[in-house]
């Protein structure tokens, strides 16, 4: 078998390997049983509340975790639009980077926040130290608020809840302040410090000196940036956040030295998602329910990757049309040290989940590869991101629990409660939403494009079908919390190139802000307007969740609300862009 093959093989295993001890200790994190991290960083916990003036004993109805999740992101978001817009005079700036302009610290802020990472702008000559330090914290707050509010939904989904008196509705054993700390210091600040120490150990800088000269193998004098990048790398790859601290992010040699750490940052990017799933099982008590949960992901997230390494290994057609041959694959944009199988690997994984890092440029896929790059995000819940990927696969399964429940003349119910109007109106908006967010992006931007040539002429540096694909891929990228790019978009007057433009940096901004949270609300809601109901007991005529089944139909429901939403804005970006190459 082609070793390119095994090493894909390898890190899928590695992943579920790894993941489902992981899930299991995520799940006694959750639940609050004791674990061998107790020892170590409850002092730590103590510490935080204490700064912040919060009671982790303090127990919160659903509607009080949304209100704490949106308070803190707003006071985190001021914060950062405070620092990036004063960081040209703020300390460790040594290479003297300047301060942001406010449109640009709003789209950064925002993609950080949102656990999104788009960058407008190139870490080694936009950012300074302090900057990038700060952006690492909110890679690892954004992941935790995710976690935390998916632990919430997975304490709502159990049949032993409680009440309390004189609260409004279900209050969940602890808050969202407890679950985000213990997402922080049990979950992801111990992987973190794992997988930094490794990358540190295989060239990975780690420092606050300022660029360095070395020379070159042509004897070249030429600067290089370094920094203390180990770090944000290792939360970047853990948080599905993928924001580099280079400018060519996991491509760049100082981010990705070799095979080995590729592996080790390829496995990090869907090692949490994955665990999320199997903690799920264990927390609800019903790991049947997980297993079938993970098998329909899995499935989806072959169906993407296993064409895209065919046709990465097969080479570019409108290369092989020149008479040239391609026996490495397409490797236009890819890294010769990984190469093309492992190159397809990581821009799946990356786009099925919420990471958008790359260890190849993805505007240099083969038309197909980039179809299946943007179904990876606008299906948004084949894994996804840490804890928000499985709220958006929870809006699929409340819809298809309706759907079943009609089609064979039973109740609708789901863990013995039961599906309702107001559930349904609630999953059918936040099904919805996303189609919006993107298509109505793509579609102004578009009409600007086509209805303002003098002024736009020069927006992309691709047009036709691959023009329209950066821009599709742009707001899917932004509407997904994604932030990969098939890059190419630039500013008619020719004042500005790549998508650092006050257009692109508001628009974006937007779309990530309202495809973080309003997806996240839904779920919570509904998971909340559930656990007040009656629990029915199951009986002979319980629709059965967990079987393979329902799994597929599950899946058929994806698959129908993808296709009728996407295929034809695909059909005028990719699909015509590989008839276009046909020869």
């Amino acid at each position: 078998m082609n070793t390119e093959i095994l090493g894909v093989i390898l890190m899928f295993l590695v992943t579920v390997g790894l993941a489902i001890p992981l899930g299991r200790y995520i799940g006694k994190v959750y639940l609050g049983d004791s674990t061998w991290a107790d020892g170590i960083f409850n002092l730590l916990d103590k510490l935080f509340y204490k700064v912040g003036g919060v009671s982790p004993a303090k127990e919160m109805n659903w509607k009080q975790h949304l209100v704490a999740l949106l308070t803190i992101n707003l006071v985190w978001f001021l914060f950062s639009m405070l620092v990036l817009m004063t960081q040209g005079s703020l300390p460790l700036n040594p290479d003297g980077n300047p301060s942001m302009s406010a449109d640009q610290a709003f789209n950064t802020t925002i993609s950080f926040v949102s656990n999104t990472n788009l960058q407008h702008y190139s870490g080694e000559s936009n950012m300074s130290y302090l900057g990038q330090l700060v952006l690492m914290l909110f890679q690892f707050v954004s992941a935790a608020a995710g976690m935390a509010v998916c632990a919430a939904v997975f304490l709502l989904m159990r049949p032993n809840f409680k009440f309390q008196k004189g609260t409004d509705g279900l209050v969940i054993s602890g808050n969202f302040y407890s679950l985000f700390v213990k997402s922080l210091t049990r979950i992801l600040l111990p992987l973190s410090i794992v997988v930094a120490v490794i990358l540190l150990f295989n060239g990975t800088p780690m420092t606050f000196k300022g660029k360095d000269q070395i020379i070159s193998a042509q004897g070249d004098t030429i600067s290089v940036s370094r920094g203390p990048a180990a770090a944000m790398v290792a939360i970047k790859q853990l948080g599905t956040n993928g924001g580099g601290f280079f400018g060519a992010n996991s491509a760049h040699p100082l981010e990705n030295p070799n095979y080995f750490t590729n592996i080790v940052e390829n496995v990090s990017i869907i090692l949490i998602p994955v665990a999320m799933i199997f903690s799920l099982g264990f927390i609800i008590k019903k790991k049947r329910f997980g297993r079938m949960v993970f098998g329909i992901m899995t499935l989806g997230f072959l169906i993407f990757l296993l064409p895209t390494i065919y046709l990465e290994m097969h080479g570019n057609p409108a290369i092989s049309k020149m008479g040239i041959t391609q026996n490495l694959g397409s490797m236009e944009g890819k890294e010769v040290r990984f190469g093309s199988a492992a190159s397809a690997f990581w821009a799946i994984t990356t786009t099925v989940t919420s990471n958008g890092s790359v260890n190849a440029m993805h505007d240099s896929l083969t038309p197909l590869s980039g179809m299946f790059c943007l179904l990876g995000m606008m299906v948004n819940a084949f894994y996804g991101g840490v804890g928000v990927g499985f709220l958006n696969f929870y809006i699929f399964i409340i819809i298809a629990v309706f759907i079943s429940g009609l089609m064979v003349g039973r109740t609708p119910e789901f863990l013995g409660k039961k599906i309702e109007a107001k559930e349904m109106k609630i999953a059918a908006i936040i099904a919805l939403l996303h189609p919006f967010l993107i298509l109505v992006g793509s579609s102004i931007s578009s009409y600007l494009f086509a209805h303002n040539p003098t002024e736009y002429a020069a927006w992309l540096s691709n047009p036709g079908n691959h023009g329209f694909s950066e821009m599709l891929y742009e707001f899917t990228s932004s509407s997904a919390n994604n932030g990969s790019g098939f890059e190419g978009l630039g500013y008619g007057n020719g004042s500005s190139v790549g998508d650092n433009t006050p257009f692109w940096n508001i628009s974006c901004g937007i779309v990530m802000l309202l495809g973080r949270f309003l997806p996240i609300i839904g779920p919570v809601a509904i998971a909340g307007i559930l656990a007040n109901k009656k629990y029915v007991p199951e009986s002979a005529g319980t629709l059965q969740t967990d079987t393979g089944t329902f799994g597929i139909m599950i899946f058929a429901v994806i698959f129908i609300i993808a296709a009728l939403s996407f295929f034809p804005a695909l059909a005028l970006g990719p699909i015509a862009e590989y008839f276009g190459m046909k020869p």
